[in-house]
């Protein structure tokens, strides 16, 4: 299973904040920056991060973003179902369906699949994965 570039870069947001203290806020541009992608995708991950309740963000000036105490504690696979949506792993339906969608049983395989993943990611927190040798690498590219 492959996570959408939005979940990753989420998942990349929260290890960022995870590792500055618990009041520390950190701008979205230097999010951004430090993690090399796009500004205004990470505006809008941030954006959904702040409505799950993940992350804190407050505009304007003397504003910023930081790590909830919620998203500190968040299973990684809570995040990555709230950031990824419902949806199948396979595309059965649509303009060109698949002439095996009434009858195939891969379809409920794959959706198996995609939960034991999930269910694995359920075991780390946020915070576990800021954690050595990671955080000294996430507190690093504040620096360059």
């Amino acid at each position: 299973m492959q996570l959408t570039q939005f979940t990753d870069l989420g998942l990349r947001t929260v290890m960022r904040l995870a590792v500055l203290d618990a009041e520390e806020t950190m701008s979205t541009q230097d999010v951004s920056a430090q993690l090399a992608v796009s500004y205004n995708h990470t505006t809008k991950v941030v954006t959904r991060l702040a409505e799950l309740g993940v992350v804190a963000a407050r505009r304007g000036r003397g504003g910023g973003v930081r790590l909830s105490a919620t998203g500190r504690s968040a299973s990684v696979g809570w995040i990555a179902r709230e950031l990824e949506g419902p949806g199948e792993v396979a595309q059965c339906e649509g303009p060109a369906p698949c002439p095996l969608r009434q009858a195939c049983r891969l379809r409920g395989a794959l959706r198996e699949a995609q939960e034991a993943f999930f269910t694995v990611l359920d075991r780390f927190t946020v915070e576990d994965l800021a954690r050595t040798p990671t955080g000294p690498v996430l507190l690093a590219l504040g620096t360059r």
